[in-house]
């Protein structure tokens, strides 16, 4: 069973599936529980991602539903076999919201993550010290000694796109670039860090610029993230004052699609982002000397 009781961002995402095959198939839960020998309430319970199917149970439910297709045994069987995985994360979790928590195993499993801010500096692009910043800076008081942990959490889940785990395409604002959340001294740095994460192959970064207009307002913050070799967007999470919500429906994944190709074909290209960039960087070093 999932820690506590409540499903994890895997198990859920193993239950949702094998409900959509089961659907798919025409069977329902009574059905599928003779398959695996069990009680409709497991099969309940599996779906919902409450607890997490066995390998076992995975490839019989599988076998019955008539999926056939190798990649996707495989993905659903990997999930069955590392849903209880502790993430790197879990040494924090005391100073983890379990949604964040869900959110961070979203990006440690995904092959492509793509993000739009139009505030600031997203999370995977983000110096310690502009995380810091922006942490302790927030609309609720943060201890301290968690703001450091906070920080730490922040820096560890940038290993995943600096190491070429997952492709990863940001879309900010131009406000985040040429408007300070931080110190200058902090934004510097950070524009810095971004020109230079920038140039490696599976990182994109584009700026949305002013002219885009009422565009800029289209959509509050939001992460969208594949896990297969395609970038069929499956998971979406979306922050707010209470936290960060996932998203998982299909017209849901489709609208935050279309959305993020909409501010993607608005947005300045690559070469032209890093032109904006150095410019403004160039200013404010111009203004503070």
């Amino acid at each position: 069973m999932p820690a506590g009781g409540r499903p994890t961002v895997r198990s859920r995402r193993l239950g949702t599936a094998l409900r959509q095959y089961r659907q798919a198939a025409r069977m329902d839960q009574p059905q599928a529980a003779e398959i695996i020998a069990a009680s409709q309430a497991r099969i309940s319970r599996l779906e919902s991602g409450h607890v997490t199917a066995r390998v076992i149970e995975v490839r019989l439910l599988l076998d019955a539903y008539g999926v056939g297709d190798a990649d996707v045994r495989t993905k659903l069987e990997n999930l069955a076999k590392h849903s209880k995985n502790r993430g790197w994360w879990l040494e924090h979790a005391e100073h983890l919201r379990p949604d964040y928590v869900d959110h961070i195993a979203l990006e440690d499993d995904a092959t492509y993550i793509r993000e739009w801010q139009p505030v600031m500096v997203p999370g995977l692009l983000q110096t310690p010290s502009y995380a810091e910043a922006a942490i302790a800076s927030g609309p609720h008081f943060i201890d301290p000694e968690r703001v450091a942990q906070l920080v730490k959490v922040r820096v560890g889940r940038q290993a995943k796109i600096e190491e070429g785990g997952a492709s990863y395409t940001a879309i900010v604002s131009e406000a985040v670039i040429a408007h300070p959340l931080v110190s200058v001294e902090v934004h510097r740095e950070q524009l810095s860090a971004i020109l230079d994460i920038g140039k490696r192959k599976n990182i994109t970064v584009q700026v949305l610029p002013f002219s885009a207009g009422v565009l800029v307002g289209y959509t509050s913050a939001f992460s969208s993230f594949s896990f297969d070799e395609e970038p069929t967007v499956e998971a979406v999470t979306m922050d707010n004052l209470r936290g960060t919500s996932v998203l998982e429906g299909p017209e849901d994944l489709a609208a935050y699609a279309n959305a993020y190709d909409l501010l993607r074909s608005s947005a300045l290209a690559p070469d032209a982002s890093a032109k904006l960039i150095r410019d403004t960087l160039r200013s404010l070093k111009e203004d503070t000397s």
